[in-house]
């Protein structure tokens, strides 16, 4: 039973024979990963930071719009390569140069899972009578379970969070417009630039942080399957899912002040109700960041994998490997959990900005080599190769990501660090759409200039044949 349960593949290729599933399952996974409480917490920070309702509601809309399109294109890469999206780095960065931006990505998830655990672990405390604390350690090892067990559960779980999280949140959601005075809090709105930057930076870099693992949970679509249809259901679910989720916590900050502040999972419940109904939504709070540190789980135990196999040359891993992975990246983010739960708000605040600048420019590096160098079609057996087609370390993506965060650090706006253009632009920080243009037009010149001086050199492409795994 056990062997048919667990998920076999990690890094390796997903043959046409394992392929299943519709593009609507994206729909499902990423509504139900978004509609969970950090979301809440993320929305609800545009208003702590000193948004209004209003342009803060607009400026989440637009982050969630075009972080959420740049990482449904991510999302598409999936069906048609049939790997982690970490693996399609390599093309771009190089067999073992990928590990750059692939030690950044494992910091996140190691962040993510800790900043879902303070909060899953809350819930799960108060369901259980367990405390806090024997909370997050429960909730931490259920993860790792079901990271460990794979690609199916993590979508089953997704259809499941998706309706009962939706349940929960339109329950909320009548309960919060009875509290409130929903013209008295909309009335009060007055456009202010930065902080409409501010939101909308937000929700972009709530996005754009899934862009690095959100075609591990595309890969196994079949290769037939529309890459239309495939951005479109992820976009649909990750852009109503988390603007469903960050309006709430943009009503709930407004109205409810420091009460939400100092402990929002008791206060989201408080609203609902008592007894019966605030077990339910204590279940649905831990269910929904279940299904999101699943996601960063899985992501991180790939991404790792992604860095060592790039040195090693390993192709596949045994399940006994996937288990140590899995609990080292489960007993990290535990210890950040338990040492930095006092002070959740503000550090995730930063955390979320910071991590935007260091995969803005990877994001843009990727597609545009994805979709305008390489036209969707990579030699995916020199993907494993140091000596074959991509390299060992690619100098065009390193520097081109090197400039990419250097362009970024001018427009930078976080508690412990502020550009100087920041004061000029009203505090404004727009430096994560520097850090997806820079990269974007650069990398784009350059890796037209190495194309075309490899064609000159070696005479006309031949097209890597199909027998081979060449995208097709």
């Amino acid at each position: 039973m056990a062997e048919s349960l667990v998920e076999r593949r990690s890094i390796d290729v997903v043959p046409d024979e394992e392929r299943h599933g519709t593009a609507f399952s994206q729909f499902t996974l990423w509504l139900g990963a978004n509609l969970q409480i950090t979301t809440v917490v993320t929305g609800g920070l545009a208003v702590i930071f000193g948004g209004d309702v209003v342009w803060s509601l607009v400026g989440l809309l637009a982050g969630n719009l075009v972080g959420g399109a740049v990482m449904a294109l991510h999302s598409a890469q999936g069906p048609r390569l049939g790997l982690p999206q970490m693996i399609s780095s390599r093309a771009q960065f190089g067999v073992k140069g990928a590990v750059v931006p692939l030690v950044l990505v494992v910091v996140m998830y190691v962040g993510f899972f800790a900043s879902g655990s303070v909060l899953a672990g809350q819930a799960v405390g108060k369901l259980t009578h367990l405390g806090p604390v024997a909370g997050i350690v429960i909730f931490a090892v259920v993860t790792a379970v079901m990271a460990v067990v794979g690609y199916r559960i993590i979508h089953a779980l997704g259809r499941v969070a998706s309706i009962v999280c939706a349940v929960a949140f339109v329950y909320l959601g009548i309960r919060l417009l009875d509290h409130i005075d929903v013209g008295t809090v909309l009335h009060d709105e007055k456009f202010k630039l930065p902080m409409f930057l501010l939101a909308m930076a937000l929700s972009a870099s709530w996005q754009l942080a899934f862009g690095p693992y959100v075609a591990d949970y595309s890969r196994y679509l079949p290769r037939t399957t529309s890459a239309r249809a495939t951005f479109w259901w992820t976009l649909g679910g990750t852009a109503l899912g988390s603007q469903w989720s960050m309006t709430f916590g943009v009503l709930v900050a407004a109205t409810a002040g420091n009460a939400f502040v100092d402990d929002q999972v008791g206060y989201v419940v408080g609203l609902g109700g008592t007894g019966a109904i605030a077990a339910f939504l204590y279940f649905a709070i831990a269910l929904g960041k279940l299904t999101i540190n699943v996601l960063n789980t899985y992501g991180g135990f790939m991404s790792i994998v992604t860095s060592v196999s790039g040195f090693r040359g390993q192709r596949v891993l045994s399940q006994r490997g996937r288990g140590a992975y899995i609990a080292c990246i489960m007993v990290a983010g535990t210890v950040v959990a338990l040492l930095g739960r006092d002070s959740f708000l503000d550090s995730f605040a930063d955390f979320l900005l910071f991590l935007l600048t260091f995969f803005t420019p990877w994001s843009a590096i990727n597609l545009v080599d994805y979709y305008l160098i390489s036209r969707e079609r990579y030699d995916i057996p020199a993907l494993t190769d140091p000596e074959g087609r991509y390299g060992g370390w690619r100098a065009i993506a390193l520097i081109t990501y090197v400039v990419g965060l250097a362009a970024q650090f001018p427009f930078l706006s976080t508690s412990f660090y502020t550009g100087p253009v920041v004061g000029p632009l009203g505090g404004a920080d727009i430096s994560w759409i520097v850090g997806l243009v820079v990269p974007a037009v650069l990398y784009g010149v350059l890796a037209r200039r190495e194309r075309n001086a490899t064609a000159g050199e070696s005479g006309p492409r031949t097209r890597t044949p199909r027998r081979q795994g060449a995208g097709r």
